[in-house]
């Protein structure tokens, strides 16, 4: 989220679409609820500081911040000192095994946050670190580290040292959001962007267990976007995640960001404008809309662009303070779901400050294809109260929790369509600053929502960073 932005035109108010029954809930399955089980700290004092509105160690587009493989539990932050760590528990276990991994964070930028990755193909835990629109850090485990983590000990030894390729392989000098995505053939994925905010393209890169190799970009930053105030010929795709589903298809929601600021009604607000979609069915080469016409090329001269037709899922111009990077899941049946949020319409056409417009009035909708093939919009009845993010899972009874700042979780039924969100956890007694990371990949493991959360302070006090636990429905 920068605060350089360009902002323009929008929609005309927030349509809310009933929601029609899933078709994936029977009557006897549970409806959503959360059974909190506590909370483990895992530093006392993990470095805070404030900017771009985030925190470092809890900015909600990591992928993976917090993830679970074969019974154990892994975190990543920087320490009060900038030290990157890594940490590891039984699941379920109260004491966290932490290892510094040899790199210092460089600049108080809330971007340059740490992801992880799996290969399943050689058990290596992958990281990578501290960019934003410059160099990144990479950090590899030895082989077979996270398939025997009960016999292998938890030390710096265990960990290759800091590299500013992958293994020899370069990329761009431009890069930011590493988004590591394992693949469903057990080769890792490495999403990231190319160039800067307002101008940037998608690309991946992929880890076969013997060596990275770059597949290209996706996304192009050209074209010409026009909106009832102006026009832009340069912009970058954000993603709300990239994610495969059980059946092996790569999702991809995303909103586009303009570099000109003149598509926006008022220079304080964000140029992001249209929620959109894309899927490939091998492995992220080739790209479709959703009538699955190719609209793009891995590495290909035809890249997906503004001005594909059938990208757009729910229109939106730039006035209302869309935000980008927000949060996607799939359901049981390889459905997509998205969380997108901005201020409606009813609030006023034109936001003139993000920040104070969305904390004020920005609303999170639930936006997903049903069983009909058709998508459809529910407004999730809270209030943001804050500029953030908001991110979303589902469980094996494709119940929806839309994990809001401040730690507050909603739930909605598969059974009702997903039309009877309420709050089924406020926040009390979390103190959290704002964002959270969701374990995205604890649900399907062992029913359990898990997110890491940092205690507010001021300036750049240290503050504790912690993990906490809630059963879903069995």
């Amino acid at each position: 989220m920068h605060r350089r932005t360009l902002l323009a035109a929008a929609l005309a108010g927030a349509v809310v679409t009933p929601a029609l029954a899933s078709g994936t809930a029977r009557a006897a399955d549970p409806g959503p609820s959360v059974t909190r089980n506590g909370t483990t700290t895992l530093d006392s004092q993990a470095l805070f500081f404030v900017s771009y509105d985030g925190l470092v160690n809890n900015n909600s587009f990591q992928k993976n911040g917090l993830l679970t493989y074969k019974g154990y539990q892994y975190a990543v932050w920087y320490t009060a000192d900038r030290n990157a760590v890594v940490g590891r528990r039984v699941l379920g276990g109260s004491t966290w095994s932490t290892v510094k991994v040899g790199h210092t964070l460089r600049y108080n930028d809330s971007h340059n946050v740490i992801s992880m990755g799996v290969s399943k193909v050689d058990g290596r835990l992958h990281l990578n670190m501290d960019s934003h629109s410059d160099g990144f850090t990479y950090v590899k485990s030895a082989a077979g580290l996270m398939d025997n983590p009960a016999g292998l000990s938890w030390t710096a030894s265990r960990f290759g040292a800091p590299q500013s390729t992958l293994d020899g392989l370069a990329l761009t000098s431009q890069f930011t959001y590493p988004q590591f995505v394992a693949t469903p053939d057990g080769k890792l994925q490495l999403s990231y962007r190319v160039a800067i905010s307002g101008n940037g393209r998608n690309a991946l890169a992929e880890y076969d267990g013997t060596k990275w190799t770059d597949l290209g970009e996706w996304s192009s930053a050209t074209g010409t976007y026009t909106s009832e105030h102006g026009s832009s010929t340069a912009r970058n795709m954000y993603l709300h995640g990239i994610d495969y589903d059980r059946n092996g298809r790569l999702h991809s929601f995303f909103t586009w960001r303009e570099q000109n600021g003149a598509v926006m009604c008022n220079s304080g607000g964000i140029t992001n404008h249209d929620t959109g979609y894309v899927y490939s069915d091998d492995r992220g080469r080739t790209w479709r809309n959703n009538a699955g016409t190719v609209v793009g090329v891995t590495g290909g001269s035809d890249k997906v662009s503004v001005t594909d037709a059938g990208l757009v899922v729910d229109p939106l111009n730039p006035d209302h303070s869309l935000m980008n990077q927000e949060s996607q899941f799939t359901d049981s049946a390889g459905r997509p779901h998205a969380i997108i949020s901005y201020v409606p319409g009813r609030f006023g056409q034109c936001t003139t400050n993000y920040v104070a417009n969305r904390t004020a009035n920005g609303r999170a909708f639930h936006v997903r294809r049903n069983a009909a093939g058709t998508w459809q919009k529910t407004e999730i009845p809270v209030p943001l109260n804050s500029s953030q993010r908001t991110k979303l899972i589902l469980d094996k009874y494709d119940n929806a929790y839309a994990v809001f700042p401040f730690g507050r979780i909603a739930g909605a039924s598969a059974a009702s369509g997903y039309t009877d969100w309420k709050i089924l956890f406020d926040g009390s007694g979390l103190n959290a600053f704002g964002e959270v990371v969701i374990d995205e990949t604890r649900v399907a493991q062992d029913g359990v929502l898990s997110f890491m959360y940092q205690e507010k302070s001021t300036g750049t006090t240290p503050s504790a960073l912690h993990v906490t636990d809630f059963r879903l429905p069995a």
